[in-house]
């Protein structure tokens, strides 16, 4: 198998800003994201807290032009349940829809909540065309065996609509690699890690990796990679190429988008 691709990008590109002034050369921040020769995807996390407008997704499809990829961090309203502070002024998103029960929502549950906020992630990933949706759980959704067979049920009766599905398990999981490899080769899943920390025990061809920093704290994403700790993931990198398609690599840390330039650099 030859060496995989490997795509660069960020987590977001709210705080994107070329040295040059976006504002007088682009339609948007995000078609000066695009158009920027250093990235060749993105992480869209809006979709995360709160899923955008139908049209809003598609016109966002036609700033980013032909060749740019994006991948859509799915809603919170399949991971993270009613209580999860990610939810704070997004609280009326399900309040005010009669579709919606906020009794029924995260933990990538089987109930009709879950079904239809899995319906509407997949409905905006196709007008982005986007080929990845990532799938994030929180700490409290632990390695248990309640949660195993939510996700087997749930996971393992969805249509995916061509999409794949990476899973980026947080807290208990960590420590539980045997279990998150046999769910991810059950439910044909992606293992995300941080590789600085970590190694992917999926079987996927493709392998996602989402870069927060190497503070104590796993997501204080207040890091800036030296040289060292980038020679170090770009080693990773073209390892993971050697059994992997594709390989997406996405900065999730302040530095991002000058830490996504610098590992760029490595592969040129």
């Amino acid at each position: 198998m030859a060496d995989g691709e490997v795509r660069i990008g960020t987590c977001g590109y709210r705080w994107y800003d070329p040295e040059s002034g976006w504002k007088e050369r682009y339609e948007s921040k995000l078609a000066a994201y695009a158009d920027d020769p250093a990235f060749d995807l993105v992480e869209l996390n809006t979709t995360f807290y709160s899923l955008p407008q139908q049209s809003t997704a598609e016109r966002w499809r036609e700033e980013a032009g032909e060749g740019f990829e994006f991948s859509a961090k799915g809603w919170q309203a399949l991971t993270h349940e009613w209580r999860s502070p990610t939810w704070n002024g997004e609280r009326e998103d399900v309040e005010d829809d009669d579709a919606l029960d906020s009794d029924e929502v995260g933990g990538l549950r089987p109930t009709e909540s879950v079904r239809e906020a899995w319906r509407r992630t997949a409905e905006r990933a196709a007008a982005l065309d986007a080929g990845v949706a990532l799938l994030q759980t929180p700490p409290s959704f632990g390695a248990t065996d309640e949660h195993g067979t939510a996700m087997r049920e749930f996971l393992g009766d969805i249509d995916r609509e061509g999409l794949t599905l990476a899973w980026e398990p947080r807290g208990s999981w960590l420590a539980e690699t045997e279990r998150v490899a046999e769910i991810c080769t059950d439910l044909d899943l992606v293992h995300v890690v941080d590789p600085l920390r970590d190694y992917p025990v999926s079987s996927h061809s493709t392998a996602y990796l989402r870069l927060h920093g190497l503070n104590a704290d796993r997501y204080d994403y207040a890091y800036d990679y030296d040289a060292g700790e980038l020679d170090t993931l770009a080693e990773r990198v073209d390892d993971l190429r050697a059994d992997h398609e594709t390989v997406y690599v996405l900065f999730n840390n302040d530095a991002r988008f000058e830490n996504a330039r610098a590992l760029g650099r490595r592969f040129d």
